[in-house]
């Protein structure tokens, strides 16, 4: 039972170290990073983040799967404005679309492991290797380490932190959810982008562009790509003190 006990612990997503640390360490598995592309101006996107804050009490949360929430602005201009949205999250769907060799984007929008998917079941842990990544949170200093294995030992690679918020209500008075009142989780509230030396970088935690909701809960996700890239090689998150 003690044995049981442990092993639980070693591979538990979250470990509060001394001081007030906080550590989020990946399995050497690859976890898998599922990214909506979303918006409150669009009629079709609600049951879409539905099935995205589902996976906020789901056992494989922070270890196998690490979901995150962008909401874009091309539709404020149709009525109402989404207050989590934000240019940025629309060009990073701009530059999956040019990838995907697609003309434009569309919400909602669902990418996984840097790949076009339509959500449904859950894909099964994978069996990939890439390597560990750390994440160490002092207070809004953050450590960032990742030890690659295999055919990644040879990349140079960036490092990518976003603070994420729960429970944001918004109750919607224009637009196709007119009169609906429409809860987020997972949402993008601030990310930030930087290059790794030696698989290890110092840098702080991204600011919220948008307050979280009172009393509610925050989370930080972290993944690791190929410089240049956008497909990730490793990902972790946690929730926040």
């Amino acid at each position: 039972m003690m044995r049981t006990a442990f092993v639980l612990l070693a591979i538990s997503a979250t470990l509060t170290a001394r001081g007030g640390e906080v550590v989020f360490e990946s399995k050497p598995q690859r976890a898998h990073f599922i990214e909506l592309f979303t918006s409150e101006g669009c009629s079709s996107c609600p049951p879409a983040e539905e099935w995205t804050n589902g996976l906020k009490n789901h056992p494989r949360l922070w270890q196998d799967i690490v979901p995150v929430a962008f909401h874009v602005d091309y539709w404020d201009h149709l009525g109402w404005r989404d207050p989590f949205a934000s240019k940025k999250w629309t060009e990073r769907q701009a530059d999956y679309s040019v990838r995907w060799k697609k003309e434009s984007g569309y919400t909602p929008a669902f990418v996984l492991d840097g790949n076009e998917w339509h959500n449904g079941p859950l894909p099964p842990p994978s069996t990939e290797t890439p390597g560990v990544l750390k994440i160490v949170v002092n207070d809004d200093k953050v450590n960032a380490t990742f030890k690659p294995s295999g055919a990644a030992a040879a990349g140079r690679y960036e490092i990518h932190l976003a603070r994420l918020g729960f429970s944001m209500a918004t109750d919607v008075t224009a637009g196709e959810n007119s009169g609906k009142r429409l809860m987020h989780d997972f949402v993008v509230l601030g990310l930030t982008n930087e290059t790794m030396k030696s698989g290890a970088r110092e840098l702080l935690l991204p600011a919220p562009a948008t307050p979280a909701a009172p009393n509610s809960r925050s989370a930080l996700a972290a993944w690791v790509t190929q410089t240049g890239k956008m497909e990730p090689l490793q990902a972790v998150g946690g929730w926040l003190p």
